[in-house]
């Protein structure tokens, strides 16, 4: 690449080791990587309330496109600068299809900076238990917009589902998944790479001035977007197809050695 402005990483399985760590060398690179000039935007399939806990870990700030492209979240105020939700009734409709279609099926809904679950969907191991009315059915759940429906199954991943889910939303939602045990379906036309081009364009940053790194399904689109997308090793076939070079795994500090070469860092 001539230019490298922006730097747009996911986190888990790529930027994060198996552990949800960054290592010292990581690190390192990141600092150099913004020390230069670079902008660097997280892009995750995760929540603002995770991101928020690693930037104040690292000591980032700016912004972070989170919920696979449905909410861009300024990390500095905690404010949502953007969002894409899901509307109601068509959140709602899903579920109930969902259900005919996957008996068994269960949900978690993010809901701007707000998370619910259903009691089924906790009992399959989701990492922390919501407060008060946020454990609730899906329905109750949908009744506010929806920045991420979340759908698991005891005895299908989320490979298994996925096709399923896909027919039955058909152009009501987006259907992808960051994690072999559940899929997430997000407002029609929602994912990292229409956001993340959203944003450069208000930056003044052009597609082929972007550094992508990813590893899931969700991130293909912005591996493809993106000037120079590149795949860490451990990635999904799905990612691997997608980018332009493949790097070391996550757990071999594949970002920072992408970015080391690519920036003379």
């Amino acid at each position: 690449m001539e230019r490298v402005r922006l730097v747009a990483t996911d986190l888990d399985g790529t930027l994060l080791r198996d552990d949800r760590t960054l290592s010292p060398r990581t690190r390192r690179t990141l600092a150099r990587t913004l020390a230069a000039g670079v902008t660097l935007a997280l892009v995750t399939a995760r929540p603002p309330r995770f991101v928020a806990l690693l930037a104040k870990e690292l000591g980032l700030d700016g912004v972070a496109i989170c919920c696979n492209g449905a909410i861009v979240y300024d990390i500095a105020s905690g404010a949502l600068l953007e969002h894409l939700p899901l509307v109601s009734a068509d959140a709602c409709a899903l579920v109930v299809a969902l259900r005919e279609a996957i008996p068994g099926v269960a949900f978690a809904v993010e809901s701007g900076l707000d998370y619910g679950c259903e009691p089924a969907y906790l009992a399959l191991g989701s990492l922390s238990q919501p407060q008060g009315d946020l454990l609730a059915d899906a329905l109750a759940l949908c009744e506010r917009p929806v920045t991420k429906l979340i759908a698991r199954h005891s005895a299908h991943v989320a490979a298994d589902l996925f096709p399923v889910a896909q027919r039955v939303a058909m152009t009501r939602a987006t259907v992808t998944y960051s994690s072999a045990r559940f899929i997430e379906l997000s407002a029609p036309g929602v994912d990292k790479a229409m956001t993340l081009a959203r944003l450069c364009a208000r930056l003044g940053i052009a597609a082929a001035e972007v550094v992508a790194f990813g590893d899931m399904p969700n991130d293909a689109p912005m591996l493809r977007w993106a000037g120079y997308g590149v795949a860490v090793a451990n990635a999904h076939a799905e990612a691997l197809a997608a980018a332009d070079a493949i790097t070391t795994s996550n757990t071999d500090d594949g970002v920072a050695v992408a970015l080391e070469h690519l920036l003379g860092l």
